[in-house]
């Protein structure tokens, strides 16, 4: 190996966190969960910090459904990361909301508001889920306003287990429905409501998922960058991260 090689080794800024979101882990999607358990092994492992923002479930009905086969799977995951020494943190999606402090204590997570600023690499990255900034969907936004209200959480979570998790199905199903008559656009973000968010926020970094629709929007200094959702069970692979480095750099990385 040539000087110039360690030079150029010791010049690379180090990965200090990863975002990610919408891997809508569910054990009727194996290869997908497999592809996040890798994840965590072999790139979530050498960070610092691991950012997940939203829908990591395809759904969640409550912190006592924990002990589930394959819930406890994941939650031993993430636990094994954190006593690692990877600070975590969790930030609500539209499927698993009702993660709670049981959950967070298990994992060894910080849970996140929506939205939430973080400081990294000097920089300061706006990270918010997604949903909430879809303000053209308005049959969503009505929906997404009930099931956030804290009233109606703690009446849901007094229902057994086994009604929430029935009741849950039927809503999905009315989603998809749904989502076959409503335009891609009517799903998106608006983008009168990202500007505002960035004015109010005073950022100039923003990360979200929710869309589906991965990319990176430019406007003046401003950067928008969307998470990919994940699926390793379809047809073609889907999937990928965001990392940043000890600069402040942001790097789009894409599943294998």
């Amino acid at each position: 190996m040539s000087a110039s090689t360690l030079v150029d080794q010791k010049a690379q800024p180090e990965t200090v966190a990863l975002f990610v979101s919408d891997l809508h882990l569910s054990a009727q999607m194996p290869r997908t969960a497999a592809a996040f358990f890798r994840f965590l092994n072999e790139e979530a492992s050498t960070t610092r910090q691991l950012y997940l923002l939203g829908d990591i479930f395809e759904y969640w009905a409550g912190d006592d459904d924990l002990d589930d086969p394959f819930n406890r799977k994941v939650v031993d995951a993430l636990r094994a990361l954190t006593d690692s020494g990877v600070a975590l943190y969790w930030m609500a999606g539209n499927r698993d909301f009702l993660v709670g402090d049981a959950f967070a204590q298990a994992t060894g997570m910080r849970l996140l508001p929506d939205p939430y600023v973080a400081d990294i690499g000097g920089q300061r990255m706006l990270l918010v889920h997604g949903d909430a900034q879809c303000t053209d969907d308005k049959d969503y936004m009505e929906f997404r306003s009930q099931v956030r209200n804290p009233a109606w959480q703690s009446a849901f979570l007094a229902k057994p287990l086994a009604e929430r998790k029935m009741i849950i199905q039927g809503m999905r199903e009315g989603s998809r429905d749904a989502q076959r008559e409503k335009s891609m656009a009517i799903m998106d973000v608006n983008t009168t409501e990202i500007a505002r968010l960035f004015d109010a926020q005073q950022v100039d970094i923003m990360i979200h998922g929710h869309t589906h629709r991965p990319g990176i929007h430019r406007e003046a200094q401003r950067v928008r960058y969307v998470l990919s959702d994940w699926d390793c069970d379809g047809d073609v692979t889907r999937g990928g991260w965001i990392a940043a480095d000890s600069t402040g750099q942001l790097h789009v990385h894409t599943l294998r």
